[in-house]
């Protein structure tokens, strides 16, 4: 999941201006811990003008501002925190082409067109995502996995051969395993059948970003951090962004990298917040080979998933629920860890699992699991780069393309089902 912030956010609300708190994390998360302070950047202390602005320094802010500097855009990042210090300290970094809207339910709500070439575009980004890891000389783990769906239930198996056969009918390199098959090369027990795919990733986002940070900072790239955008003017030509501090940046575009902080912005009902649990287990308890080299999800709802990390641990997490208020979430940490770790030994009971980290969190969930990437009628000369769900970063990938084209003022084929008001 996609999931929240490390300490109080404090947001604007453009419409009402005013601004208020909005807790959406607790407890340490693992990559925040494990990687530490990797890199810091200055607030902004002066008046700025560039051709691109862009506002939130995560995983997204840092591969839109990859593709920028690539475009050969004078371009200033922002963030009001610690750089990185929002969602991509907590994110736990499955990279999938699957959506969480099955292919064959996407179909029926936006047709076949585009979410095939949803579900294609999120695989696409996982290899577009390794050539960057590889041309920046990454060393955040980026690592090649396979794909296990798994049923959790019998009564699951029917709609699983459907997505089955929707993805098989797309051209998706997908196999169909038999209970039988999955326990002998995974050691899963009380499985109903599973689809296997080769295409799908992970990697410490986290780092990654740094990464891509540093390297676009040597080739002119602006950095500023603790640095809050506290309202806009709009202007026919260029925007101009008024500071917390003061300061105040002219920038022909914006682009928004904000993710789920962006109902704060725009007054509309565009995507549902929910709670999510995650855990990591302590070092070297994986015993199964064929384990480090999948990323395993059920039919559940909300559904249980597994992966390993590059340093030999079990991240799983889920639980999911409608979000409430930050102190009913921390109350249920512990009644979601042992929940969720009696669902992981159902069907891994070869392979403890002894929690050593443990957060919870907030993400965006859309009506269709598809992102929103593009324009928005109240905010002239600005873009959203907003990925929602379970596949926040390799929508990220492919809005780099995306706003890449409209900056050109050319037309993208998933503009129409990645827009606002679709």
């Amino acid at each position: 999941m996609y999931v929240a912030d490390l300490i109080l956010r404090r947001g604007f609300c453009f419409y009402c201006s005013k601004l208020y708190s909005m807790d959406l994390k607790s407890n340490e998360p693992f990559w925040l811990v494990k990687n530490g302070l990797l890199s810091s950047y200055p607030s902004l202390k002066q008046n700025e003008q560039c051709e691109v602005l862009i506002i939130g320094a995560g995983i997204t802010g840092s591969l839109i501002a990859h593709q920028m500097l690539a475009e050969g855009y004078k371009t200033i990042l922002i963030d009001k925190r610690e750089i990185c210090n929002g969602s991509t300290s907590a994110t736990t970094s499955m990279l999938q082409y699957e959506i969480d809207v099955p292919l064959y339910k996407l179909k029926q709500q936006v047709g076949a067109e585009g979410a095939i070439a949803s579900y294609r575009a999120c695989s696409d980004s996982i290899d577009q995502l390794e050539k960057i890891s590889k041309k920046i000389k990454s060393k955040a783990g980026f690592q090649r996995k396979d794909s296990l769906y798994f049923a959790s239930k019998k009564k699951d198996v029917s709609w699983l051969k459907k997505e089955y056969a929707a993805r098989k009918k797309a051209g998706l390199e997908v196999i169909w395993l038999e209970p039988k098959h999955v326990e002998k090369k995974y050691h899963l027990q009380k499985t109903y059948g599973a689809i296997w795919s080769k295409q799908g990733a992970s990697v410490d986002a986290f780092n990654l970003a740094h990464e891509l940070l540093e390297f676009n900072a040597k080739k002119g790239l602006k950095i500023f951090d603790k640095t809050e955008m506290k309202s806009v003017k709009y202007n026919p030509d260029f925007n101009e962004v008024l500071l917390a501090s003061g300061f105040t940046i002219k920038a022909d575009k914006i682009i928004y990298c904000i993710g789920y902080e962006s109902k704060n912005l725009i007054n509309e009902n565009f995507v549902q917040l929910k709670s999510t649990f995650a855990m990591v287990s302590e070092q070297d308890q994986i015993t199964h080979k064929n384990f480090s080299n999948t990323l395993f999800w059920n039919t559940d709802e909300p559904y249980l998933y597994l992966r390993s990390t590059d340093d030999n641990r079990i991240l799983m997490g889920g639980g999911d629920e409608d979000f409430q208020d930050p102190e009913k979430r921390d109350q249920l940490l512990n009644q979601k860890e042992k929940k969720i770790i009696k669902a992981y030994e159902k069907v891994l009971p070869s392979q403890p699992f002894y929690t050593d980290f443990v957060w919870a969190g907030t993400f965006g969930e859309t009506k269709d699991g598809l992102p929103y990437i593009g324009e928005h009628k109240k905010f002239k000369n600005s873009y959203f780069v907003l990925g929602f769900g379970g596949n926040g970063i390799t929508f990220s990938v492919t809005g780099m393309e995306m706003t890449a084209a409209y900056l050109k003022n050319k037309k993208h084929h998933l503009t129409e089902y990645f827009k606002f008001g679709r």
